[in-house]
């Protein structure tokens, strides 16, 4: 997705920016309403007021908030919009569920050692044939058919036998634990049906069309650690993208 961030993700800047936002929806905030002083926002979320700060920049740099010099913030009119999320943000697909307001179910379908494929091998920076862990999982949200994901990683970054690992989990952190903290991603975007066999493999053609994500998620030292396809249902799910002249 083409994401970036300017903190390190999951500081308290960054969770403070989604408790903002849910706080804009919560109050019903549309563009052109103020937002209330920084003073005001550190006293109603418990948080310092330098914290609050850096959160609202960080709104303010995804062009969900205006700043206005002498007068304080306004909600822009991306901000108003109720497609969810920013595609300019790296996150795992569960924080940005859970920051959706779902509660998160992760079903693992299938979890093997393989073989990489052209496109993986591509994608990844080694050789097709390497050896992969691919992992399938459906991901829901009040146990709602939200995101399915096919996940492939080269298999020397995810060390041990596969059958000792909780897949269940986030793939993100479980590679965090192993030295390789992803910090961004290239991704693209285009809206699918799920293919036939997968369809109806794990029933999903009933949820058709799909917004499918194929990307490669890349290390703080540069290395592509996961090639993911994630189908994200249309119907639920939406990300902004934010242009600048």
């Amino acid at each position: 997705m083409a994401k970036s961030g300017s903190v390190r993700s999951g500081s308290t800047a960054e969770r403070l920016r989604d408790d903002i936002a849910a706080l804009i929806a919560h109050d019903g905030l549309v563009p052109g309403d103020q937002l209330p002083t920084e003073q005001t926002l550190a006293d109603r979320l418990g948080r310092s007021r330098s914290t609050v700060r850096e959160a609202l920049r960080l709104l303010e740099q995804e062009g969900l908030l205006r700043a206005v010099q002498g007068k304080g913030r306004f909600v822009s009119a991306l901000g108003g919009l109720r497609v969810e999320r920013p595609v300019t943000k790296y996150e795992s697909i569960t924080d940005m569920l859970e920051a959706l307001g779902y509660a998160v179910t992760n079903a693992v379908l299938d979890v093997s050692e393989s073989e990489a494929t052209q496109a993986e091998a591509l994608s990844l920076g080694i050789s097709a044939g390497d050896p992969v862990i691919r992992l399938t999982r459906l991901r829901c949200g009040d146990d709602i058919p939200l995101v399915f994901s096919i996940n492939t990683v080269p298999r020397d970054l995810l060390p041990g036998p596969i059958v000792h690992r909780d897949w269940t989990g986030s793939l993100t952190k479980a590679l965090a634990g192993h030295g390789y903290n992803i910090v961004s991603s290239l991704a693209r975007i285009s809206a699918v049906d799920v293919p036939a066999d997968l369809g109806k493999k794990y029933s999903l053609s009933t949820y058709d069309p799909w917004l499918l994500v194929t990307e490669t998620c890349i290390a703080d030292d540069g290395t592509p650690v996961v090639y993911a396809t994630d189908y994200h249902r249309g119907s639920d799910i939406a990300f902004n993208v934010l242009r600048r002249s």
